[in-house]
């Protein structure tokens, strides 16, 4: 309940769980002067204003704009007061225009970083950060915090009758909390005033400021623009892995027609990695139905992807029983599988810290330290190496370009393989996913495979044969996302993404080896691509019914595409039965999908008339035209593949029956076939061999 983003429960039950912890809560959590006395009416007193101190006024999110931010002076525009925010992140050139703190021109106690919260406000607390960098060492040791109205008189936040000084950062990255010990910080304007920093860097910051508005009955400040929230009744907060367990199970027995809950396997401590199933026919594949699939929290510090997901269960749930047409059809035409939690171990370990002072990295990995993002099987490199073999050889009849098998070393109990990855992989390998997304944070952009440059140049442009639909899918979301397609928002951290239209190919924007959405591409029929949500990895949980319409429309509509392309069902001509693993080949695009166990397939692609090919092992290939339309439906394309004459005396062979008058007849045209060439083999090398006798 001390943590900032969790709604706190009742007064009492905070305070005594506060309580209970004081002598390990006071030195982690209060950066206060070493001269105050921690009597037992400052502890209560504290311990009440931790129950409820205010969320944070959006330095981070970028819901506090920049000409918010004033300092009192800078060292260059990359270093100017808009870059104060808290984990921002810098580029990779020192001195370019997104460096990552505000850093004073001057090394003296008389520097600050100003906020106008815009209307008076209840400051209560700051967050304090070191500097973003590679190359410099920067973070302020201790500091001072004043208040204003008017920007001309400032009034310190006082600790008892003197002028409170602050603890600040022990490094660069871990954020260090201050609570204000007094109610007397109404104020419009707040400012950080450093007072010392370390001795081999100078004055740079990241900050939040924490704050609540006040009541405006005289509707003063109508002029200014407040953010909507939403009409949805929806559990807008953070859930722990007990929390998102109950949440779950309340969206079941809601909707227990559309719903079912299962686990793929556990996390390294033990978790186990729900997913809710939503289908008008939930637990089994149905004939001509696509799969879809979003996965959550591969990254467990980059929370919003878990929640939206959360809220995408509710909201269906809700939605279907008003009977919104919409949801409705989604559902009926649709087996979706929602993953909220990839990482449950990672996101605990976040969660446990906070929305704000997780950081920017605490949580990322598993709990053995992997970075599941590049724990997938690189199968770029055994597609290039065979392409590259093939075109020394000059033959390409065994080009590998679907299906990729995963290599051997990955396999073994060795191989240094995430368990969560493992699971993620074998329920890939079940379930005949036809579209994905893979959700994050720390950005607002969507990428699309390949995510591996070729030749391990830091970033490159490298396209899949389906590049022109990925595109189509990446701008889908991004077109619809209401931050992302804001033509006058800021760049998050130190990359503009508007000059892309807020899609990039993965390997342009930096290489990923061993990426889910390489691995789903090559061995898989599934086409993956990765949606940044938002610049603040883990949002407040005031941040999150902005969030969820921001991302709702795109949520929805991203789903739909998986109903773009062509579908259908390849039969055996004779027995209607299905044919698995048929290959499915577009003439002019070198990726082939396959059919699965019943023999139906879907095949995303944009609109327009391609010609398809379609051959299984012991039949006839088969070749008709299919026409993709602009509607939102698939085009129905089937198959009935003819067995080769072979197949069908194997197959009647080793039933011990007899061959029907059809068969031996072709039998017997093929057996004179051959026959009458071999015969002209003979005769031609005969007739060679005379003439050569008779020419000496």
């Amino acid at each position: 309940t001390s943590r900032p983003g969790l709604a706190p429960e009742t007064m009492s039950a905070c305070l005594l769980l506060a309580w209970k912890r004081r002598k390990s809560l006071f030195p982690a959590r209060f950066c206060i002067s070493s001269s105050l006395s921690l009597s037992l009416s400052f502890m209560l007193k504290y311990l009440r204003e931790l129950c409820m101190y205010c969320p944070p006024l959006g330095l981070e999110s970028l819901r506090v704009k920049d000409p918010q931010l004033r300092a009192s002076s800078y060292k260059r525009r990359g270093l100017g007061p808009h870059r104060g925010r808290l984990n921002i992140q810098s580029g990779i050139e020192d001195g370019d225009i997104y460096d990552g703190a505000w850093c004073a021109q001057y090394e003296d106690k008389k520097q600050w970083l100003e906020v106008d919260a815009r209307r008076p406000t209840r400051f209560t607390g700051v967050i304090l950060q070191g500097r973003s960098s590679i190359w410099s060492w920067d973070f302020i040791l201790t500091y001072k915090v004043q208040f204003s109205n008017d920007t001309l008189v400032w009034q310190p936040a006082m600790n008892g009758t003197k002028e409170a000084v602050f603890e600040g950062n022990q490094d660069t990255e871990t954020p260090v909390l201050a609570l204000f010990n007094e109610s007397a910080t109404v104020a419009r304007y707040i400012r950080i005033n450093p007072q010392s920093w370390y001795e081999n860097g100078t004055i740079c910051l990241r900050a939040e400021v924490l704050g609540c508005t006040l009541p405006d009955p005289n509707n003063i400040y109508a002029w200014q623009q407040t953010e909507q929230g939403t009409k949805d009744k929806l559990d807008f907060r953070h859930h722990n892995y007990k929390e998102m367990r109950k949440l779950m199970k309340s969206v079941t027995e809601a909707c227990p027609d559309i719903t079912h809950i299962y686990s793929i396997g556990k996390s390294h401590m033990g978790l186990k990695m729900y997913v809710m199933e939503i289908s008008d026919h939930p637990g089994k594949h149905e004939l001509g139905e696509p799969e879809f699939r979003y996965v959550a929290g591969m990254h467990g510090n980059e929370a919003l992807g878990r929640e939206l997901l959360l809220n995408l269960m509710q909201y269906i749930c809700q939605e279907y029983k008003l009977g919104n047409q919409r949801i409705v059809r989604l559902v009926k035409e649709t087996r979706i599988h929602l993953l909220p939690s990839m990482n449950p171990d990672g996101y605990e370990m976040a969660f446990k810290k906070g929305s704000e002072l997780a950081g920017w990295a605490l949580g990322r990995y598993s709990y053995q330290g992997i970075d599941m993002n590049h724990n997938f099987a690189d199968l770029n490199k055994v597609m290039w190496d065979a392409i590259e073999f093939d075109f020394q050889n000059n033959d390409k009849s065994k080009l590998i370009n679907h299906y990729i098998p995963i290599p051997e070393y990955y396999t073994s109990e060795d191989a240094f393989v995430a368990l969560e990855t493992r699971a993620v992989i074998n329920w890939m390998q079940n379930i005949p996913f036809v579209l994905s997304a893979n959700l994050h944070g720390g950005e607002l952009v969507v990428t699309y495979p390949f995510d591996r440059t070729e030749d391990w140049a830091p970033h490159d442009d490298t396209p899949t044969p389906d590049n022109s639909f990925f595109r189509w899918l990446a701008t889908v979301y991004a077109s619809t996302n209401q931050v992302m397609s804001n033509p006058d928002r800021r760049p998050c951290h130190n990359e503009n993404f508007q000059r892309y239209n807020n899609i990039i190919n993965g390997a342009n924007w930096h290489t990923v080896q061993g990426s889910m959405n390489d691995f789903s591409y090559l061995h898989t029929n599934c086409f993956d691509v990765t949606v940044e949500l938002s610049c603040d990895k883990f949002p407040h949980a005031s941040e999150l019914p902005i969030e969820w319409e921001n991302n709702k429309e795109s949520l929805l509509i991203y789903m739909e595409q998986v109903h773009r392309g062509l579908k259908g069902v390849i039969r055996d001509k004779d027995t209607e039965a299905g044919i698995a693993d048929a290959i499915i080949k577009v003439d002019d695009i070198d990726h082939h999908i396959r059919s699965v166990a019943d023999g139906d397939y879907w095949r995303l692609l944009n609109p327009g008339e391609y010609e398809v090919t379609v051959s299984a092992e012991g039949y006839n290939p088969s070749t008709r035209m299919c026409r993709v339309m602009y509607e939102h439906y698939p085009t129905i394309c089937d198959f009935r593949l003819t067995k080769t004459p072979k197949q069908r005396l194997k197959e009647i062979l080793a039933k011990g029956g007899k061959l029907p008058k059809d068969l031996q007849l072709r039998l017997r045209q093929l057996r004179l076939r051959k026959l009458r060439a071999s015969t002209k083999a003979i005769n031609s090398r005969r007739a060679a061999a005379s003439r050569k006798a008779r020419g000496s």
